[in-house]
């Protein structure tokens, strides 16, 4: 379940997210909960740090020249050490003045298929930050405690987690992970699609932000059975080179969506196919679970199950899930196994 550092009991858990960086403490929860994103100034001297989290949000794609925000992870996986040690010292400072400690240990979840690479480099990241690593937890085993499945039993549990960077697929049985795929290219990739939709089909510029607004309208649309009024768009059109707003019905992003979609499920078919006959049965018989911020993702489900033909279901609050399951885990003392 987990890869044991110093086999001394975790008090704060991590989920670092392509999109959240969520800290979870032992006894009070979820205690900070915000975007991952990091603020940097003299970026090719010695980058300054300005601001993370949540109050970086309004700067994304409105920084001057010689201030840049960056996402310490890409697709998954930490491409930028110095970004994300600032974003967790920030949220250490938050956490250590609530809870007067000093150097916490820490559990940290991570994608089930990690390299060493990039265990190595969040433990970097993490031990820069003053933070003190007990363990590892790959994500989908949290997620699915998370999402109070029977984990521990002698039986098949499939279990996507949609996350931003991320797409896993695992199948788990006996308390582990027996067999995960997974596609570096979640939600997050969805936006860009809708970024390359509308300035393909409609000249029209649009950043991160309002492509995720657009998703998520998109999301209420399917919700109410696609019964939505057109959807207001606000960029900078190619054509004039001036600022430019369009309505566009949620209908016109149908195969956006589809081809998003049919990545997971070829992936999904891609572990059933190699999923041993008695695991198989389980599956077949439970379903397939999924979890992450990215399972409410428009017609995901309805296509998983018409290119699996099983059934799917999605976990309540889906996106807190590996947050919920990680808290469970340092409750259980399993951080130290």
């Amino acid at each position: 379940m987990t890869t044991n550092l110093t086999g001394r009991p975790a008090e704060i858990a991590i989920d670092f997210g392509t999109a959240n960086l969520r800290m979870i403490h032992r006894d009070g929860g979820v205690i900070f909960d915000e975007p991952s994103l990091c603020c940097l100034t003299g970026l090719h001297d010695q980058p300054r740090f300005i601001a993370a989290g949540a109050p970086v949000s309004a700067m994304t794609d409105r920084t001057p020249a010689g201030m840049r925000v960056r996402r310490p992870l890409r697709r998954g996986v930490l491409q930028d050490i110095g970004a994300a040690t600032h974003l967790l010292r920030y949220a250490a400072s938050h956490v250590i003045k609530r809870r007067a400690f000093r150097s916490p240990r820490v559990m940290i979840g991570l994608p089930a298929d990690v390299t060493q690479a990039e265990r190595n480099a969040m433990l970097t990241a993490a031990r820069d930050a003053g933070l003190n690593p007990v363990c590892f937890v790959p994500e989908p085993l949290a997620a699915a405690i998370g999402a109070n499945l029977e984990i521990d039993a002698p039986q098949g549990t499939m279990i996507v987690e949609c996350g931003a960077g991320t797409t896993e697929v695992a199948l788990l049985s006996l308390g582990g992970v027996c067999l995960t795929r997974s596609l570096r290219g979640g939600g997050a990739e969805l936006d860009a699609a809708i970024i390359e939709f509308l300035h393909a089909r409609h000249k029209l510029l649009v950043g991160r932000s309002s492509a995720e607004r657009i998703k998520y309208a998109i999301g209420e649309a399917c919700t109410r059975g696609g019964a939505a009024d057109a959807i207001e768009v606000k960029g900078r059109s190619l054509v004039s080179g001036l600022p430019a707003a369009i309505r566009i019905a949620p209908t016109e992003f149908a195969d956006v969506i589809e081809r998003h979609a049919q990545h997971i499920v070829d992936l999904i078919l891609e572990v059933l196919a190699e999923t041993p006959p008695e695991l198989s049965k389980d599956i077949h018989g439970q379903g397939i679970v999924l979890t992450g911020g990215g399972a409410a993702t428009p017609a995901l489900r309805e296509k998983i199950e018409a290119g699996t033909g099983l059934g799917v279901t999605i976990a309540e609050e889906s996106g807190l899930c590996v947050a919920r399951g990680l808290l469970k885990i340092l409750h259980n003392g399993s951080a130290a196994s």
